[in-house]
């Protein structure tokens, strides 16, 4: 058996770990973020909120299910780089169409095995996430180093632009139309538009520069921002249009990165969380209804409630915005981060996880129904909708 090409991973503090060659041969930098699920790896490479981020799994065993041409979540695999510990030698699934280091190398993706990730892992959870460097061409840790501490950080990124369609397209709904969204792509994952069609919702997928016109060109009946990448800090423009939206009281649902958008548009602030949440396994508190939903996370970042310190329990209370009162809807019970915001006088909620979730779990599936029902009432009422 032939001996694989040796790699190198440096974060940016200077910890190294050695292993070996995984998918393409080279270079890559990003950030340094870990992954606790244990399901669904091929919706993570092919996240765009994963862009410029090199995944950590902490799962030991990955690619025993191969790959195959329907459980992509967007165009391509977006991940910087991928660390893995002991990946699978054959993949073993009646739905693979391929095996996963195969397609890294296809796509051009660099990673690293035989790493050990659970001491990797540690390592980002006390330090928190940073800059990091896997190269399969350079064997010199110090080298590699200099690198990676010139490579660009994620607080202050916008990559927006970078992930988003360049044309508009149109999902249509199942069965019988009962209304239009006109979705903000700002890193939409694919079963975002899936769960809409099965309630009858035609989505119109926009570009992350599209201004309120082009919204209200659709004949949008309610307006969704979606996930993606980068700091909320630097997306004044989607913010800008989210006012807009409000403005008009249009019924508005955003997921993520789409979550931090509407609390910037309230006057709320963001800011970065140590080492982020990313896994399928969150618990999350909906103080809507009191139930405790197990929940898929992909987030660097936060909302920030006015004068409560981040990590501090947020008062179940309304806070008083230029748009009228808003709750925080959903806490995470781990660190208490804010997970949802739920609007009084305007028809609008977000969520900070993912309820589109395709590799599970699916306990806020509920939500794409809650979404459907606040656009029912808001025409019912005879509200205003795209004025």
């Amino acid at each position: 058996m032939s001996r694989r090409r040796q790699a190198i991973l440096v974060l940016e503090d200077g910890r190294t770990f050695h292993g070996e060659a995984y998918g393409s041969v080279g270079e890559t930098f990003g950030e340094a973020v870990f992954n606790t699920g244990m399901t669904g790896y091929q919706e993570t490479l092919t996240d765009p909120s994963y862009h410029r981020q090199v995944v950590v799994q902490t799962a030991p065993h990955i690619g025993n299910t191969g790959v195959n041409a329907e459980d992509d979540e967007s165009r391509r695999i977006w991940v910087a780089g991928y660390v893995v510990r002991d990946p699978a030698r054959v993949s073993s699934n009646w739905r693979a169409t391929g095996g996963l280091e195969d397609r890294l190398a296809t796509e051009g993706v660099v990673g690293i095995s035989g790493v050990d990730t659970r001491a990797l892992t540690r390592h980002l959870r006390e330090r928190g996430a940073m800059r990091v460097g896997v190269s399969s061409v350079e064997v010199d840790p110090r080298a590699l180093l200099e690198r990676v501490r010139q490579s660009p950080q994620m607080l202050g990124a916008d990559l927006s632009a970078e992930v988003t369609t360049a044309t508009p397209y149109v999902v249509e709904a199942e069965g019988e139309h009962r209304f239009t969204v006109a979705a903000l792509d700002l890193g939409i994952k694919r079963n975002v538009p899936r769960r809409l069609a099965a309630r009858g919702v035609t989505t119109h997928v926009l570009p992350a520069g599209s201004s309120i016109e082009d919204l209200l060109a659709t004949g949008a009946d309610a307006v969704f921002f979606s996930p993606g990448p980068g700091d909320p800090a630097t997306a004044d423009a989607p913010v800008a249009l989210a006012r807009e939206v409000l403005r008009r009281e249009m019924p508005l649902f955003g997921i993520c990165f789409g979550s931090q958008i509407l609390g910037r548009a309230l006057g709320f602030g963001t800011y970065k969380l140590g080492y982020g949440h990313r896994g399928i396994n969150q618990p999350v508190l909906d103080r809507v209804t009191g139930k405790v939903e197990v929940t898929s996370h992909n987030h660097g970042f936060a909302v920030e409630v006015p004068g409560v310190r981040p990590g501090a329990v947020v008062p179940d209370q309304v806070i008083e915005t230029e748009f009228g009162g808003v709750q925080v809807s959903h806490v995470c019970l781990n660190d208490n981060v804010v997970e949802g915001l739920r609007a009084r006088e305007v028809p609008a909620f977000t969520v900070q996880y993912h309820p589109e979730a395709a590799a599970g779990p699916h306990d806020a599936d509920y939500l794409f129904d809650r979404f459907a029902e606040l656009i029912e009432g808001r025409a019912l009422s005879g509200g205003r909708t795209n004025a």
